[in-house]
């Protein structure tokens, strides 16, 4: 492919953040494949067993990731890989993994996953398709000094996901805004799931499609959330607690416990009030001498 016009080497390297060797003053002059390459052309390299045959093609501009001999009338432009993959890893296509991002081993990163920088993933996970970990924390400072307004905050932690850990497809993780947000061993997400921002979650919890955690949450170990349960920000779920679907947690709640409703209370409880509930119309009857219309 040529290109419009020629391309200084320095701007190439300034833009891909690349350190320059050998012609500082060159300008490529088109993009192309190995077989391909013509004089003024930038080619890319990344696998050892291709390194020679780039560097001595008709290619002008070699983008590489190790230091190596070449002729001296090229340019190199030499980047390094800032994210480390471990044994057995896979990522599939379309997933883009951020600066300085580690992946333990024999993990699968599903296609268009999302790993921002500084993100740190356990071995043996999985991440389905279209999750985002490591987006900004939902934080901001209201103003008001004139109109109403809000200034976001900067989110300077990070997302560490523990080892054994399976996450939906679509969910969202929110890195801390200067701590980190945890996932706990052996813990498993469905779809659709959001947790914000330096939020601790214990080890082997269960979380449901659409449940949603605020900021600053702990999530003790064992805890079960189920379908479109919404938690609050800076409060605890204790160890082993169970939230039954579309349950809201407004405040802190004990361990061992099954929760209903919102605001979530004792389910047994919560399934006492409903046999009330439903009695209202006999009651009101008895009382009254007449029945309930309607």
């Amino acid at each position: 492919m040529r290109l419009e016009k020629p391309v200084p080497v320095q701007w190439i390297a300034d833009f891909i953040g690349a350190e320059i060797a050998g012609n500082t003053t060159a300008a490529a002059t088109g993009i192309n494949e190995i077989h391909k390459v013509e004089k003024g052309d930038i080619v890319f390299v990344d696998h050892p067993k291709y390194y020679d045959t780039c560097i001595n093609s008709a290619a002008s501009v070699i983008i590489i990731n190790k230091h190596t001999d070449f002729p001296e009338e090229k340019t190199l432009l030499i980047v390094s890989d800032s994210a480390s993959l471990g044994l057995n890893t896979v990522i599939m296509p379309n997933s883009f993994i951020g600066n300085h991002v580690a992946i333990g081993n024999d993990c699968i990163i599903h296609p268009n996953v999302t790993i921002l920088d500084h993100c740190v993933i356990g071995d043996s996970v999985i991440i389905q398709a279209g999750t985002v970990i490591g987006s900004d924390a939902f934080y901001y400072n209201k103003k008001t000094d004139r109109d109403i307004h809000y200034k976001k905050m900067n989110s300077c932690g990070r997302v560490v996901i523990k080892d054994n850990v399976e996450i939906g497809a679509n969910c969202t993780i929110d890195r801390g805004v200067s701590g980190d947000t945890v996932i706990g061993a052996g813990t498993k997400i469905d779809n659709l799931v959001h947790i914000g921002h330096d939020t601790e979650v214990g080890r082997n919890c269960l979380f449901a499609g659409q449940v949603g955690i605020a900021g600053a949450t702990k999530i003790e170990d064992n805890v079960i959330l189920w379908g479109q349960v919404g938690v609050s920000k800076t409060l605890t779920i204790g160890k082993g607690a169970v939230l039954y679907a579309q349950s809201g947690a407004p405040a802190s709640l004990a361990g061992g416990k099954a929760y209903f409703g919102s605001p979530a209370v004792d389910a047994k409880e919560k399934m006492k009030e409903f046999v009330w509930i439903k009695r209202i119309p006999q009651l009101w009857e008895k009382v009254m001498g007449k029945k309930v219309e309607g």
